[in-house]
């Protein structure tokens, strides 16, 4: 996994402190229309309007979490419809995202290069990469080039993601982040 270039976006994996991640989600409307294509593992934020999108920033984020799905009424089949993306300009009235919106969620994300040990508890920028309307899955993945101690970068490298294809320096390393700044629940600045 970490040897190929596979970007997934992020996939929750557990707590901070350890804590068992339950998959917990949050129902957040989905504006009617909207016309962007949103992925499972693409950062989501909050808009005026009450409503959810998708957070296209790289190097700054206001998240209030990871996309994981959605549901809406079909406009051609008027069925009840539960897809990994949202398709753009999909127009539903009763669109709502499932959103991984804990702030002390961790985050498995591969980065597009290789990422060192000495890199650990660096800050770094996301890449938005295609996200694939075939599988539903997100093209976002961890900006390797931009490991630094920059306050305002988005994600914060905790940990790395070992196992059988994956360790630590590898062509495409596989990481373990959390919200560096910008998580909407934590901004005492509202909307």
């Amino acid at each position: 996994m970490a040897a190929t270039a596979a970007a997934f976006g992020l996939k929750p994996v557990n707590l901070i402190g350890g804590r068992v991640y339950a998959g917990s989600t949050r129902q957040i409307k989905i504006a009617s229309g909207f016309a962007t294509n949103i992925f499972n593992g693409d950062v989501v934020k909050l808009a005026a309007g009450g409503t959810v999108e998708k957070d296209t920033g790289t190097t700054a984020l206001t998240p209030v979490g990871v996309f994981v799905g959605c549901k809406f009424t079909d406009p051609n089949s008027e069925q009840m419809t539960f897809k990994n993306h949202w398709p753009a300009s999909t127009v539903a009235s009763d669109a709502f995202a499932y959103v991984v919106d804990d702030p002390d969620v961790l985050f498995l994300i591969q980065a597009d290069g290789a990422v060192a040990q000495t890199e650990l508890g660096s800050n770094f920028a996301v890449v938005q990469g295609s996200g694939s309307t075939g599988t539903g899955v997100s093209g976002v993945s961890l900006d390797a080039s931009t490991s630094a101690t920059t306050a305002t970068l988005p994600m914060r490298l905790i940990d790395f993601w070992n196992g059988p294809e994956s360790s630590i320096g590898d062509a495409f390393t596989d990481c373990i982040v959390k919200w560096n700044v910008g998580h909407q629940y934590l901004n005492t600045t509202g909307i």
